[in-house]
């Protein structure tokens, strides 16, 4: 066994800048004018994400505002081989945006317009940097809304690069059931499309899949088309608190058995609670907590909530709470969504590191349970909230970005709860994507013929290795 802190230091991005030529950042500055930056403030922006990582910022920032200067910058930097790494929204946890070989960030967050809204066959194609709220708002009128929801306000290109999923996915899938098809410009500069507004097709290899969830390592995805669902008639939330945390995991694997078509079931422990209680002036009882979404016709919805209320009660749970008006709701999961922010806020001057493990629901309690003990028993700070109606928790240890102690400790546990996930058939990461703080685990998870099957994708497509480069896997 690693000492925790061998474990930590391991863990740290490898940091190789690449030179860039100042040739190419004139080049870049005459095409796009003020829209190519080289401030320090902006590059510093575009060189940090939510992970715990620091790396030096990229060389410069484009803000593109179209498919075509996507492409005429990717051309640019294959021709000076420079590492480019597409920005959405900067709101990712795993270091994806860091410019760990140096490069240009290429920032879409203004080719954020709906193209096309297919109301008849419920699709809708939009660029990449609109991001989930927006999009919905611009749904309104029609009946119909995109339901995967992270928290975080991402955008759906960055939404489609992590392989995003969130409180709807025990409903509704994730990314990955809800991309139909992609535009993407290629490490050449190349601009091709993947799918069709088809719902299926067994027409060659599966690019979609491919592109989705390749964290920007084989190419800029510019457009994008996605599955729509009808808004549903009736919704109702209610909040349950329990005596225990794990009341509240048999509670949802039962709920999850019985086939119980629940659309979001979120489990927040009583760290978490007092947190949210401080953060949003709210008075939830302090104990863990699950947070349920009902979805269907006014009798449907009331025949799931009243299984869920009795599977509860035999588990202990008690204060079962509704929320019917849509201000109530959007209170209850503001409150949830908001869960990141309110533990920050507990420790000032802390950072969160975050884990992602997703394991089979029928393991869940297992998982959850025994890396709870470990957390309590190292004494460190820490929130958890989980997505438990697919398996999937994160735990957020709050540290100290200056102690190197903290950060071991933290690695530590994180190393014990993945390998605990992985020996129940679990995976690292349910939602948040490898980047760099995963890249340890890759290996371990896929085993290394698989990853070098992904290696020669990447080196096929990406010969000069410039689409976000060290991410994933190194080369």
């Amino acid at each position: 066994m690693q000492h925790p802190s061998d474990l930590a230091a391991a863990s740290l991005p490898v940091v190789r800048q690449r030179p860039v030529p100042p040739a190419l950042v004139e080049t870049l500055i005459a095409r796009f004018g003020a829209r190519c930056s080289t401030a320090q403030a902006v590059r510093e922006q575009h060189g940090s994400d939510e992970s715990t990582f620091t790396v030096p910022p990229p060389a410069a920032v484009v803000f593109a505002q179209s498919s075509a200067e996507v492409a005429e910058v990717m051309d640019l930097c294959s021709q000076f081989e420079v590492p480019l790494i597409p920005y959405g929204a900067g709101s990712s946890l795993e270091g994806h945006l860091l410019a760990v070989q140096g490069g240009i960030s290429l920032d879409v967050s203004r080719m954020d317009q709906v193209l096309s809204i297919d109301a008849d066959d419920l699709t809708v194609t939009v660029q990449p940097g609109i991001t989930r709220k927006r999009l919905n708002d611009e749904l309104k009128s029609t009946g119909l809304f995109f339901p995967i929801d992270p928290g975080a306000d991402a955008s759906i290109g960055g939404m489609c690069a992590t392989r995003a999923s969130g409180t709807n996915a025990v409903r509704y899938g994730t990314m990955r059931e809800n991309v139909l098809a992609l535009e993407v410009v290629t490490a050449e500069g190349k601009i091709i499309r993947t799918g069709t507004r088809a719902r299926k097709s067994s027409a060659g290899y599966d690019l979609t899949r491919l592109m989705v969830g390749s964290e920007g390592t084989l190419g800029v995805i510019t457009e994008i088309t996605l599955k729509l669902y009808p808004l549903p008639e009736a919704v109702s939330a209610a909040v349950c608190s329990f005596p225990s945390i794990e009341a509240a995991v048999r509670t949802t694997i039962q709920t999850i058995q019985l086939g119980v078509p629940i659309a979001r079931v979120e489990l927040i422990d009583a760290n978490t609670v007092r947190m949210v209680n401080a953060h949003s002036k709210l008075g939830l009882r302090e104990e863990p907590m699950l947070l349920m979404e009902f979805h269907g016709s006014p009798a449907g919805v009331q025949e799931q909530a009243e299984t869920v209320q009795e599977i509860a009660a035999e588990f202990g749970g008690q204060a079962f709470e509704w929320a019917t008006t849509p201000e109530e709701r959007t209170r209850l999961w503001t409150a949830r969504h908001n869960a990141y922010f309110a533990a920050i806020q507990s420790r000032p001057g802390c950072r969160a590191l975050s884990t992602d493990t997703c394991v089979p629901i029928s393991r869940l309690a297992d998982c959850l349970l025994d890396s709870v003990a470990e957390v309590e028993a190292s004494g460190l700070p820490y929130f958890l909230v989980g997505h438990v109606g697919d398996g999937n928790f994160h735990f957020g240890y709050l540290i100290d970005p200056g102690s190197e102690h903290e950060r071991a400790v933290a690695e530590d546990l994180n190393h014990k709860l993945v390998h605990r996930a992985l020996q129940l058939d679990g995976t690292c990461s349910g939602e948040h994507g490898v980047g760099l703080h995963k890249m340890g685990f890759l290996v371990e998870e896929a085993g290394a013929g698989a990853v070098e099957v992904m290696r020669t994708i990447k080196r096929a497509l990406d010969p000069k290795n410039i689409l976000n480069p060290g991410k994933i896997f190194e080369l």
